[in-house]
Formats: structure tokens, C-alpha cells, sequence
């Protein structure tokens, strides 16, 4: 994945790699009364830095690295119902545009999930760069976005006595992204 980042404020230039220990990315979806929610791990993500502040940040994950809390829901996670990790074993996200200014962050970009892709935005904030007490330079984004799971084929549900669903169609994408300056 790649993607052109555009800044208000300057990032020093530079490639720069996902502190895997404090980062995060997962979906949470209504379930019933409450919410179910998932996240993949490890994933890759990185971010390179140009001499006129313009960005390049991939990422991707493996659908097989799904944890959830119930063991015995990750069969089905990954079958046809739902990822299809056997024929789509990837969840990638491409960045077309990320624009930070005064600790707000947007990012626009392509999201490919079960083979399909389509465009969306994240919000969030933008954090740094920092020095830690060890002299690297550090940076976060928190994003997150709503997006529809059956556009991406994502249609398993079943109905409810009273007639609803018991799967919600919009899924929230989150992802807490800290880097450090190579």
C-alpha cells in the first residue's frame, strides 16, 4: 500500500516504522444488545517522508490474524460468511490523501477487503513528532471510520424474532498507528 501524505505542518523527512507494541487496528460492529469487536495482529504499516513533507504510508494485515475474545467465533470469521480468508487472505488500506493540521488528522483512501475495494475516509488526531528519552522521534494517528461490511460482501446475518437484524451493516474501523523515525 501506498499513499501521498500532505501535511500544514512539517514531518521530518525520513522513513519512519510501526511501533508494533503500542499500535492497533480493529473493527467493532453492534451485536444483538452490545458490541463485538476484533482486531488484527500483527500487522505492517509503514510511512516514508519526503524532502517537501509528501508522505507514503502502506499497510496491511493478514485476515487469519483476527483475535477476538470468543475463540470458538474466529471458524467463522474466516469462512465464506464472512472474510473468506482461504480466497481474500489480505485486508489492505491505501492512502490517497492525508492531510494533518493543528492535531487533527483525515485521511482518504482505498480500503480492499474480501477482493473488493472501495474509498474511504478515516478522522481522527495526529500526535508529534516527539523525541523520546532515548532521542528517537515518534508519531501517532488515532483514525477511525464507518463503513458498510456488506458492500464488501460481508452479508451474513440472521433475523430476530422481532424482525431486525442481529448483525449491524456499519462496522467501525479503528486504528492507533505510533511510529518511530529510522
Amino acid at each position: 500500500m501506498s499513499a501521498i501524505l500532505e501535511t500544514t505542518e512539517a514531518l521530518p523527512a525520513g522513513a519512519w516504522g510501526l511501533d508494533a507494541v503500542h499500535s492497533r487496528v480493529g473493527f467493532a460492529v453492534d451485536y444483538l444488545v452490545g458490541t463485538f469487536r476484533g482486531t488484527f495482529s500483527p500487522f505492517a504499516a509503514t510511512l516514508a517522508v519526503d524532502e517537501h513533507g509528501r508522505a507514503t504510508l502502506a499497510g496491511e494485515a493478514e485476515v487469519a490474524s483476527i483475535k477476538v475474545e470468543e475463540p470458538n467465533l474466529l471458524g467463522h470469521l474466516l469462512a465464506p460468511d464472512f472474510f473468506d480468508a482461504e480466497r481474500t487472505p489480505d485486508v489492505r488500506f491505501t492512502s490517497t490523501d492525508v492531510r494533518l493540521a493543528g492535531g487533527e488528522a483525515r485521511v482518504r483512501g482505498e480500503l480492499t477487503l474480501r477482493g473488493t475495494t472501495h474509498e474511504i475516509e478515516l478522522t481522527g488526531s495526529a500526535s508529534g513528532p516527539v523525541t523520546d528519552p532515548y532521542g528517537r522521534e515518534r508519531l501517532g494517528l488515532r483514525l477511525a471510520t464507518v463503513v458498510d461490511r456488506t458492500q464488501f460482501g460481508l452479508q451474513w446475518n440472521t433475523p430476530l424474532p422481532n424482525g431486525r437484524k442481529a448483525l449491524a451493516d456499519e462496522v467501525t474501523l479503528e486504528a492507533e498507528l505510533f511510529f518511530v523515525k529510522e
